[in-house]
């Protein structure tokens, strides 16, 4: 990767270095709500700018991969895969990466396999009898869409298929999409099913690693990362949104206005609703391969609101003044 290519995440989502991860979270949620295209009905550029952060959100809310970024910066991704070269995790720390033009330098020049030959990055392994392993992707690599690589199998092993990452929005997900991929020297048209999650595996057959012997191409899986949802998300199989309701709401119940994947409908709302309580929406929820819809769970908040007109705030003193029952009162006898 170029360094005009790195990314910076942190200045992404306009937070420093040392944030928190709360800060990270709240970061991305006011950007999010900002650039979401459902906000900013086609504008490419608001599309394409939430999907950068997204990105960024993607990595930084990640311990692991936040760790990874920060050690090795724009080779955080291959780094992440390095302890194959040579059987061990390595440790980077004090060396100047911008200094070498790939991380496939670096790695050569860590291991002093300048001449290409067995076991060098890049290069088969000829670790299992009779067959190769490959490290690396077809040579140049993998276009827009792909988010790091794997050989299937592991490196010792007997394997030509190839494993990479690609990144959908959840609508993407949902509608099913196309996605245009250049794959080495080779440009292909990927078809995304709708209802895709995250992890789910796309096979592309006859686009892998070539076996030198046989001279068949293996394949390769795209595994789906979902990219974070400033509304949906998922819980298990669930699809789950969470909306405010007034106090007065979870008092008396009605019918409110809750968002889905198909638009906003309106749910009933049973009187006495706690806060934190999911409600469940039959047949709104996330699609199968099959084309049946799952269950959506709304999960209520009760929002006190920060501003009261005169009038609202006598009859809420009258209220409190009138009351008679006592939410606590089971706890008055607590005792350890």
């Amino acid at each position: 990767m170029a360094a005009t290519d790195f990314k910076d995440y942190y200045s992404t989502l306009g937070v420093s270095k040392s944030a928190s991860a709360e800060d990270i979270k709240r970061a991305f949620r006011k950007l999010a709500r900002k650039y979401h295209p459902d906000v900013n009905p086609g504008d490419k550029a608001a599309e394409a700018k939430f999907k950068e952060i997204s990105e960024a959100y993607e990595v930084l809310s990640d311990s692991d991969k936040r760790q990874k970024y920060d050690q090795f910066g724009r080779y955080w991704q291959q780094a992440g895969s390095a302890g194959s070269y040579g059987g061990n995790a390595a440790d980077f720390g004090g060396f100047d990466f911008s200094n070498y033009g790939s991380f496939d330098e670096f790695i050569n020049e860590l291991l002093g396999r300048f001449g290409g030959g067995p076991g060098a990055y890049g290069a088969p392994t000829g670790r299992s009898p009779g067959g190769y392993g490959y490290r690396t992707p077809p040579r140049g690599g993998f276009g827009n869409g792909f988010d790091g690589f794997s050989t299937a199998g592991g490196p010792s092993q007997q394997s030509f298929d190839q494993e990479a990452k690609i990144s959908l929005t959840l609508s993407e997900a949902f509608h099913g999409t196309q996605k245009r991929l250049k794959i080495g020297d080779d440009e292909v048209e990927v078809r995304i099913p709708a209802g895709a999650k995250q992890g789910t595996k796309v096979r592309l057959r006859g686009k892998g690693q070539m076996n030198p012997y046989s001279k068949q191409r293996g394949d390769i899986y795209l595994i789906v990362n979902l990219l974070p949802h400033h509304i949906f998300q998922f819980e298990g199989e669930n699809l789950v949104c969470e909306v405010p309701i007034a106090p007065d709401e979870s008092v008396l119940g009605g019918k409110i206005q809750v968002p889905t994947p198909d638009g906003t409908v309106t749910m009933n709302l049973p009187p006495g609703v706690k806060s934190g309580q999911s409600l469940r929406l039959r047949g709104k929820g996330w699609p199968s391969p099959k084309g049946a819809r799952g269950d959506q769970l709304v999960r209520v908040v009760i929002t006190p609101p920060k501003n009261l007109s005169d009038h609202e705030r006598e009859l809420y003193e009258k209220i409190q003044r009138d009351r008679t029952t006592d939410p606590r009162s089971h706890l008055s006898q607590v005792r350890l």
